[in-house]
């Protein structure tokens, strides 16, 4: 009985966070095109269908691959309630996602399971509201400032790298624990880099969780890891 129960709090459960994520990113959609809208509106000045399509006509296929591609890569990792906090809240590959992982393995915890749902969920909400709370002191505290920071020989290259060195934190601890299954991805990523420099980070990060995966099976059925 109280499986039967346990199972349907966990359907009810998911039920809302899939409701609640719809009604939050249709939402979240909707006030990102009243500002253009707005604008339009307030001084009469509507772009041109013919012009509207032939700059997206450059851009659209490249976005929506990576955003089919985003949608399958991140979604297994951060869970449903994860995953549409990301999307809506954005910066997902810098600080959502990094958040989400690293509150799993304090927590002890896998992804794609009940537990991992909860924590994802908790972890991307309070990284949202924390992010939210220090952009806003940021801006007024430090804008008077930031110029000088940007312009100075010392700290400007510091700026350039903030993405890399994050990413190299997070993966250091990864890579330490399961080292010989991260050659492989490591491997293959670099070799897409060298012919496509330019390629998306949702791309990529897509082929090397695929060669990840692939090695990792190949690896295990060989013996090498267990």
């Amino acid at each position: 009985m109280s499986k039967g129960l346990k199972t349907k709090t966990e359907r009810q459960y998911t039920d809302k966070v899939h409701t609640w994520g719809r009604i939050w990113t249709v939402g979240a959609l909707l006030v990102l095109l009243s500002l253009p809208f707005g604008f339009s509106v307030y001084y009469s000045a509507w772009p041109e269908a013919k012009t509207v399509f032939s700059a997206l006509s450059k851009v659209i296929l490249i976005y929506w691959t990576t955003a089919v591609i985003e949608v399958i890569t991140y979604t297994p990792m951060l869970g449903a309630g994860g995953t549409y906090l990301s999307f809506v809240t954005g910066n997902i590959t810098n600080l959502k996602l990094p958040c989400g992982l690293n509150a799993m393995e304090k927590a002890n915890v896998k992804p794609n399971t009940e537990e991992g749902e909860v924590i994802t969920t908790i972890a991307i909400g309070s990284s949202a509201i924390a992010t939210t709370i220090i952009i806003a002191a940021g801006v007024l505290l430090f804008s008077p400032v930031l110029p000088v920071l940007r312009e100075s020989p010392t700290l400007r290259p510091a700026f350039s790298y903030v993405t890399s060195a994050l990413f190299g934190a997070l993966g250091a601890s990864y890579f330490r624990k399961h080292w010989k299954i991260s050659i492989f991805p490591i491997v293959v990523g670099v070799i897409v880099l060298l012919f496509a420099p330019t390629l998306g980070v949702g791309t990529l990060m897509f082929i090397t969780i695929v060669a990840a995966v692939a090695g990792a099976l190949v690896m295990i059925k060989l013996n090498f890891v267990k």
